[in-house]
């Protein structure tokens, strides 16, 4: 099949027009008239995924982070990632990133964020688009009342990760109402709290926010950006969905196993 196909079907899954406006989204290098066999989905595209994707012999990459949050200056092989450019291009493999369009698409890796919290009574979006349907975040309510202590503590085990941050003046209190947006999202806490949550999860909170956010008295736990790794597996059964769907000649679809979080907690 043609790389054209599937971007098309994530496009039409994930629209352009809801991402946001200087979001570098769409496809990122590559022919999209080239012929594919092996699709891998992953978070980012750094060096150690193109070196993994060479290996596995993909010939299409299907990430949420853009790859050029900023422009390449020049082509000098010398800078990393210029290098990794380079890499795809002789080994032919199409680059295609969805990022905001993603997050606010429905289903999209917000709503993956809600299920994976048990967000799971009167879901809707933080921040609504005119449909009411998409947008940006989600909010809903857990099944059963919880602690801050005890949903810190899960939501540690659910991204897999050695520490959250929680910011709150009580850490016993109860919350049931939750707000979740993957990625940078710290801005947008009063927001949540304005829709009634009781708890947001969101990534990247600044220092200075944090002050802010207790004096409000909102509840934030921060478990890192990777929490969007979650679309990874997602990513690749909607490929696997489509595939089955209209019957695309593909080889196989899978999930890149390298961890891009370049935090190291100690």
């Amino acid at each position: 099949m043609l790389a054209s196909e599937l971007i098309a079907q994530i496009e039409n899954y994930a629209p352009k027009s809801l991402a946001w406006e200087r979001d570098r989204i769409g496809i990122q290098l590559g022919d999209p008239n080239q012929e594919i066999h092996r699709v891998m989905t992953t978070l980012d595209v750094r060096p150690e995924v193109v070196d993994e994707a060479i290996a596995r012999d993909a010939d299409f990459i299907f990430a949420h982070h853009p790859m050029m949050f900023h422009a390449a200056k020049d082509l000098d092989l010398s800078n990393p990632q210029n290098a990794m450019y380079a890499k795809l291009l002789a080994h032919n493999i199409v680059v295609y990133a969805a990022h905001t369009n993603l997050d606010a698409a429905y289903p999209g890796l917000n709503d993956w964020l809600a299920e994976d919290l048990e967000i799971v009574e009167d879901v809707e979006p933080l921040l609504p688009n005119p449909d009411g349907q998409t947008g940006i975040g989600r909010i809903g309510n857990l099944a059963e009342p919880t602690t801050v202590a005890e949903y810190a503590e899960f939501v540690r085990e659910t991204f897999n990760v050695a520490h959250v941050r929680v910011i709150a003046n009580d850490l016993q209190r109860q919350i049931q109402r939750i707000a979740v947006l993957g990625g940078d999202g710290d801005s947008d806490y009063e927001a949540a709290q304005a829709k009634g949550a009781d708890a947001f999860v969101t990534a990247d909170v600044y220092y200075h926010t944090g002050h802010d956010i207790l004096a409000h008295d909102m509840v934030v736990i921060d478990p890192d950006h990777h929490m969007e790794a979650n679309a990874k597996p997602k990513m690749a059964q909607l490929v696997k969905t489509w595939q089955k769907t209209y019957q695309w000649d593909l080889d196989d679809v899978f999930v890149s196993e390298v961890n891009t979080d370049p935090y190291t907690y100690i």
